[in-house]
């Protein structure tokens, strides 16, 4: 018998939670097949087996949280010999999920690796810095050897303060999981009242919910990963980054005009011409000129980080929760290639197929709700970017122009920046780069 566990599923993954299992005991499998759909902290993925024979146990069923080394499954091998191997089952078609354009896969390429620009960014002494008050922690015995901890697992517990060598874990061999993490922090807080919370750190309310009950009938179902993760995600966003959003309008005639003109053009390209992949080429040139907003800040090295790359997320609206796939060099592509891609990105969103490495590594992002409406709102910076750019509906309105008013059709557009990096001039000039990118559209051409 040989036993089939989850194997490593890409960097800052640690687990995830059961969506499906696509075998049944008594099944054939063999090598690469689909197994299994985890849904991870960022998209649900097939999770092929390492190992081939006739099914005779399977460890897990959905819903059940597992994390990466936890057995799935055990095969004969021997058995497997004998017996045929079956076809495929036909995967379940999945329910389409309306959403908005996303980014599409670009085909890999083989670049030299760009070195990032890293300037000193001046640091607080430590004198100066918060002590936080927590009660003495119970340290786990190890023997000298590290905490069994995912690098994810060791992220979020210096996000909120916790030293992960204190953490008793409860998976296999004594294994740390994200909930490990936040169970040790709960008990921490619950013991010390009135906790001063450490700079950077996620505050989590402790007050017990009301009993809905009392008030009439409720149903109850558990948070998806995607949903908690997002929920911690912006939490801790919200709780680390002094938010500033500044609004504007821009006068999109011209441009709605041109993406009329061209959009057959581009959809025989494959691709959708939408307002939202020409922001993309726009924004890809404006964090050229203002390399401040392709930058993150390193606390912990008291440094700034200028990215030498421009890779471009556009927030997704699911079934499932937000997800921001990513268009890399979004400067090296014209607006129909980034047009296919968002194509692209859209179809893997409906399917199910976003990877982790689909969005990782975005420089700045994108969030349009035009499509939906409003006139104007304040997006969250996505963590670790500075800035982002929210798109509201466009509408007619009176322009005085030409000594008469004109009806022409504006964009609202609100940007929302980390003010310990970018000031309120440096982003209103960056607004109005913008601005001036969509109102003639000839400049992109001019400055590239």
């Amino acid at each position: 018998m040989t036993e089939f566990t989850v194997p490593n599923l890409g960097e800052n993954v640690a687990g995830g939670d059961v969506a499906k299992v696509l075998v049944a005991v008594g099944d054939t499998i063999r090598r690469d097949q689909p197994v299994l759909e985890l849904e991870t902290d960022k998209a649900t993925i097939e999770v092929p087996s390492s190992v081939a024979g006739v099914v005779t146990e399977i460890k897990v069923k959905k819903g059940d949280k597992i994390t990466v080394g936890a057995v799935v499954l055990t095969v004969d091998a021997a058995a497997a010999a004998a017996a045929p191997v079956p076809a495929a089952r036909p995967a379940e078609a999945p329910a389409p999920v309306p959403v908005p354009p996303a980014r599409p896969v670009e085909p890999a390429e083989a670049r030299a690796p760009q070195e990032h620009k890293v300037l000193p960014m001046p640091v607080r002494p430590a004198a100066e810095a918060p002590t936080p008050v927590l009660a003495p922690p119970v340290r786990v015995e190890r023997s000298g050897a590290p905490a069994p901890a995912a690098p994810a697992v060791r992220r979020l517990a210096r996000e909120i303060g916790v030293d992960v060598n204190e953490v008793q874990g409860t998976g296999a061999g004594g294994r740390i999981s994200l909930d490990d993490v936040k169970e040790h922090a709960r008990r921490i807080l619950s013991g010390i009242g009135q906790a001063v919370v450490p700079a950077g750190a996620v505050a989590r309310a402790s007050r017990p919910m009301p009993d809905f009950t009392k008030f009439g009938e409720v149903t109850r179902e558990p948070w998806s990963n995607i949903r908690r993760t997002t929920s911690e995600h912006l939490s801790y966003a919200w709780n680390t980054i002094p938010h500033v959003t500044q609004f504007d309008k821009a006068d999109i005639t011209a441009l709605e005009d041109l993406r009329k003109q061209y959009k057959d053009q581009v959809a025989k390209a494959g691709g959708n011409l939408t307002v939202t992949a020409m922001l993309v080429r726009v924004l890809a040139t404006a964090v050229k000129t203002f390399p401040q907003f392709n930058a993150s800040i390193d606390p912990d090295k008291g440094e700034i980080v200028y990215k030498q790359y421009v890779n471009i997320g556009v927030a997704v609206d699911t079934d499932r929760g937000l997800l921001v796939p990513v268009i890399r060099h979004a400067d090296r592509k014209n607006i129909t290639q980034i047009a296919v891609e968002l194509n692209q990105l859209a179809e893997k969103a409906r399917d199910r197929k976003l990877t982790v490495e689909d969005m990782s590594g975005g420089s700045m992002s994108i969030s349009n709700l035009g499509g939906i409406g409003g006139t104007a709102f304040t997006p969250i910076v996505n963590w670790p970017e500075v800035a982002i750019l929210g798109v509201s509906r466009g509408a007619i309105e009176p322009v005085w122009k030409n000594n008469a008013f004109e009806p022409r059709l504006r964009l609202p557009l609100s940007l929302s920046y980390d003010h310990r990096l970018i000031d309120g001039a440096d982003a209103m000039r960056f607004l109005k780069f913008v601005v001036d990118a969509i109102e003639q559209p000839f400049l992109l051409s001019l400055i590239g």
